[in-house]
């Protein structure tokens, strides 16, 4: 056997197609900061179960053939929010998908509500120097665009971690290859959907 193939985190097919009966007609939205590896995650997530997937900031800037940079420059950030609320309330009635959300979509109540109602919500928690060593990479973060870049994380972390914490569940981002948090989010799934009436 190649060691490739022994190194591969082991794919647990049948716990996916366990969660896929238990999802219905929900969705799985992955909330957390930006840089906790929502997208990268999401699209394996996705690909493992054989669901859609979507992100809510793509989604945002393709409706307004805008970056969400550009939105924020234009229009400020009550605008964009308000135009995130009601894109990521139309993606939650399209049926089960992955969505990762943009890191301030789960702050708004509305957005809250509508993920709870329509969803399962799994927090991306990750540690300052993760998320800044990975954002340090792109310079396309409104909220980072000026002060202290680090400065600004922290202030966001105080005042978003607790609300992310009412998430369904919560799966530690960190450095190891995206199938092992793939495998921990399935396997916390398949508990927490088992526990859970399908919607």
């Amino acid at each position: 056997m190649p060691l490739g193939t022994l190194m591969e985190p082991h794919k647990d097919t049948s716990s996916a197609d366990a969660v896929l009966a238990l999802l219905g007609e929900r969705s799985i939205v992955l909330v957390g900061l930006m840089g906790c590896g929502k997208s990268s995650v999401g699209r394996r997530l996705a690909s493992r179960l054989g669901l859609g997937f979507v992100d809510a900031d793509e989604e945002i800037e393709r409706v307004a053939a805008k970056s969400i940079v550009e939105i924020f420059a234009d229009h400020g950030e009550a605008y964009f929010r308000d135009g995130e609320r009601r894109v990521i309330a139309r993606l939650l009635s399209s049926g089960p998908q992955v969505l990762a959300t943009g890191g301030g979509a789960f702050i708004n109540p509305d957005t809250r509500a509508k993920i709870r109602e329509r969803g399962v919500s799994i927090w991306l928690r990750a540690e300052l120097h993760v998320l800044m060593r990975r954002v340090s990479k792109r310079d396309t973060r409104p909220l980072l665009k000026s002060g202290d870049p680090e400065a600004t994380m922290r202030d966001l972390m105080d005042k978003r971690y607790p609300i992310y914490a009412e998430a369904d569940i919560t799966v530690e981002s960190r450095d190891v290859p995206h199938d092992v948090i793939v495998n921990e989010i399935i396997a916390a799934l398949k508990a927490k959907l088992a526990t859970v009436p399908v919607a």
